[in-house]
């Protein structure tokens, strides 16, 4: 079983990594319809299992899920923003900075101690970032300027959700988690369905593969694997989804990546990939 758990979270990542493509190709769809079939799918899809076992009432801390849904959404329009403006390898590359923002927070908000072993791998992530957007206008007219900012703020509104989500995971199944994380944005980008009428028909095809790929299949794979592999083997296995990415825009939108892409882009990953390793190998140690 643990192969078949290894080979799902490969094949999940090499999924993953077709994000950037979908998005681009939907040209004749706005940013927020585009949310809206991201987040409007999972939901219906996933709504029909939930109720049969009876889990549409929601425990815990139900205040902290609804906020935890609506950063979500934020998150999720920032994400799509990024693909929209800059290359799908800077910002994949840009998002998978979200460890960094994970410990940042748990520094600033828990008051977790920095070590000096992340302060290197954070100053190193730093680093990365400004390479990878070296020689581009700090501007507002700049589409890269815009695209990266915004892959940044999806970063920082992922680390966000992933923490307040883990805190309700004994109060939910990963059905319930995935449905109740799209919920708010299924609500909140309503308002774009007017744009549907000047959609392709085609786009709005995608918009519905698009939701049900990248919003129900991946996060199955995921969690199947998850429960057969130890946390940091799966998560580990999350960043083919980079090369993936980058293989997949090169490969069909003819993409290319500028040297500081792939110099800053390795300081980032590197800096993330073991940021995260450390946070795991606290929290081995720490009671939640």
């Amino acid at each position: 079983m643990t192969k078949k758990a290894i080979y799902a979270v490969v094949i999940c990542a090499l999924i993953a990594g077709t994000n950037g493509v979908f998005i681009k190709e939907m040209t004749s769809m706005s940013t927020g319809l585009i949310a809206w079939f991201r987040a409007v799918v999972p939901v219906l899809f996933l709504l029909p299992a939930v109720w049969r076992k009876g889990g549409l009432e929601l425990k815990g801390n139900y205040k902290h899920m609804i906020l935890a849904s609506f950063i979500n959404a934020g998150r999720m329009f920032l994400y799509l923003i990024a693909y929209k403006y800059t290359s799908i390898g800077n910002a994949v590359v840009l998002f998978y900075s979200y460890p960094i923002f994970v410990t940042a927070i748990e520094s600033l908000y828990y008051k977790k101690p920095i070590h000096n072993q992340q302060w290197l791998f954070l100053f190193l992530a730093f680093t990365g970032i400004l390479v990878t957007y070296a020689g581009k206008p700090f501007s507002f007219e700049s589409d890269d300027f815009i695209g990266m900012l915004a892959a940044l703020g999806a970063a920082v509104g992922y680390a966000i959700t992933v923490m307040m989500f883990k805190k309700e995971t004994h109060n939910y199944s990963q059905n319930q988690i995935v449905m109740y994380q799209n919920i708010a944005g299924a609500v909140v980008f309503l308002p774009f369905l007017s744009g549907l009428p000047s959609a392709e028909i085609s786009h709005m095809g995608i918009g519905l593969v698009y939701g049900l790929v990248i919003g129900v299949v991946v996060f199955k794979l995921f969690f199947f694997g998850l429960k057969f592999l130890p946390a940091a083997t799966a998560t580990s296995l999350m960043y083919l989804e980079v090369v993936s990415a980058i293989l997949f825009g090169y490969l069909i939108l003819n993409e290319k990546l500028s040297w500081n892409t792939y110099v800053g882009g390795a300081f980032i990953l590197i800096s993330s990939f073991y940021i995260s390793r450390l946070n795991r190998k606290q929290s081995q140690f720490q009671p939640d």
